[in-house]
């Protein structure tokens, strides 16, 4: 009960001083005027942009590719040996090299429909990582190493159950290997089954400048086998060639100049196309577009409001000789940071879900109407950015307030949380420090919970500049935000220790 009591006078104390409930106002205020006038100044870079295509699991798609199919009713199964898988990246305008990009792929698919961002399994062999089988654009596995040749080809096999699909991969067509089995909800009774190849954009992420350059690739299959009842429903020879998702771009601005196309020989199919079948991510690939952290920027000004704000909940009452009465009716120094702590942290975590909520929905309408792209996430990974960037708030206000007993003067405490989560954040996220020193900023100091804002995950399938400049922070959002946490829970201690030990 008497910390009940601490509490609720340190609430009405809070809520009855005008500076700090202005100063709560003002951050929520500025964040999204932050927000204004980023979009705004973006409006210049404005481009026509169709809408990215969504994944089963909500998450924004590539989903461009050439594609040699037939429409097979039922189960079934398709069995083909992949003999080579050549390309050519681009130099200069007009130039091109021999090569392919290292997720370069070609292989065999099932897919719910030639609509974009429709549930499929994939059979693949690529470029630079053996066969694999991807399915839902997310998930990826592992099959056998290298890659295919005349005389030593990969064979690969799909075959469907229901709405599971399972992946084989063999080096003689006798023995196979299972690489796994998947789960297509809602698959319906017809799909589309074939050959495919797609060859995303070749990604610079070393140097002093990322960047992309267009690429090709050309798989060379070996006779097509379908069997089960697709042999009595499909017809051998009646495939049909078809560039899926209108161009063979991987998004925005890095559209590949061609459309793919296809070839039989005899029984034999060779396969041209680009684009890519993954999830988007940001980075050079991107072009751009905004993502939903875009959207937070402007909490990084709340915060700093936050801050002052919550350094003078404590440093007032020095300045004013007021903490003598404070100890004097509650003596209990732990129960009474802790007491405000609780107060700093709730009005913190408040104005983050607020501004989040109102800052997404916000800049994805102005992003729409200045014809920007927008990358679609999961509903839940859009929440945990909502309430993460609450946490975010709230733990930095704890370690200002912190910080604040420890020093007893706002200056000095300000500048400490500047210094130490401000600052770092900074110097990471806009390049002016090489990639190994931003991320250990981004590892070890308090600036490390603004992870938890970050939507877009890392893919080991999909190749782009994973750093700090493009957006990606070292920790996962919640492992990001454990560090902040940590820093707030350590300074907090310390000032509980540090008020107790020292004199009014």
């Amino acid at each position: 009960m008497k910390g009940l009591r601490v509490l609720r006078a340190e609430w009405t104390k809070f809520r009855t001083v005008r500076g700090w409930v202005l100063g709560v106002f003002g951050a929520a205020l500025a964040s999204v005027l932050f927000l204004l006038a980023g979009t705004t100044s973006s409006n210049q870079q404005a481009h026509d942009a169709a809408a990215l295509p969504v994944g089963p699991g909500g998450e924004a798609v590539n989903d461009s590719f050439y594609f040699v199919h037939q429409a097979l009713t039922g189960d079934g199964s398709i069995t083909v040996p992949v003999i080579a898988l050549v390309g050519a990246l681009a130099q200069e305008p007009g130039q091109t090299s021999s090569g392919v990009t290292p997720w370069a792929k070609t292989g065999i698919l099932v897919k719910q429909s030639l609509g974009q961002g429709s549930p499929y399994a994939a059979m693949m062999v690529t470029g630079a990582h053996g066969v694999r089988m991807q399915d839902d654009f997310t998930h990826d596995r592992a099959g056998l190493p290298g890659r295919p040749s005349a005389d030593a080809p990969r064979w690969l096999r799909l075959v469907r159950a229901g709405s599971t699909v399972s992946g084989y991969d063999s080096a003689d067509g006798v023995r196979w290997n299972d690489v796994g089995s998947v789960h297509l909800a809602g698959l319906a009774a017809t799909v589309q089954v074939g050959l495919f190849t797609a060859s995303p954009a070749a990604v610079q992420t070393s140097g002093s400048r990322a960047g992309t350059s267009p690429a090709v690739a050309t798989g060379t299959f070996g006779g097509v086998t379908l069997d089960g009842p697709w042999t009595r429903d499909g017809r051998q020879d009646g495939w049909q060639g078809v560039q899926v998702g209108g161009d063979a771009g991987t998004s925005g601005s890095y559209a590949q100049d061609t459309t793919g196309g296809y070839r039989q020989t005899g029984k034999g199919f060779t396969v041209t196309g680009a684009g890519d079948i993954a999830p988007v991510v940001g980075g050079p690939a991107l072009g751009p577009a905004y993502t939903i952290e875009n959207f937070l920027v402007g909490t990084f000004v709340g915060l700093i409001v936050l801050t002052v704000v919550a350094t003078q909940f404590v440093t007032a009452e020095y300045r004013r000789g007021l903490i003598g009465t404070t100890l004097a009716a509650m003596p209990r120094r732990g129960r009474l940071l802790a007491a405000k702590a609780a107060v700093v942290m709730a009005v913190a975590f408040a104005v983050g879900v607020v501004v989040a909520a109102v800052s997404i929905p916000f800049g994805r309408q102005r992003a729409h109407a200045t014809h920007f792209l927008v990358l679609t996430v999961p509903h839940a990974v859009e929440l945990r950015a909502v309430l993460g960037t609450g946490l975010l708030l709230a733990a930095t206000a704890v370690l200002s307030l912190a910080l604040g007993a420890v020093f007893r003067r706002s200056a000095t405490a300000i500048t400490a949380v500047v210094v130490t989560t401000v600052l770092p954040y900074l110097l990471a996220v806009s390049g002016m420090l090489p990639t190994a020193p931003a991320r250990w900023l981004l590892r070890l100091t308090p600036a490390a919970g603004f992870a938890v804002q970050q939507t877009l995950p890392r893919y080991a399938h999909v190749l782009t500049d994973y750093t700090p400049s493009s957006g990606y922070f070292p920790l996962s959002p919640w492992g990001g935000y454990g560090v902040l946490g940590g820093w707030a829970i350590l300074s907090l201690a310390a000032a509980i220790l540090v008020l107790r030990r020292r004199d009014v």
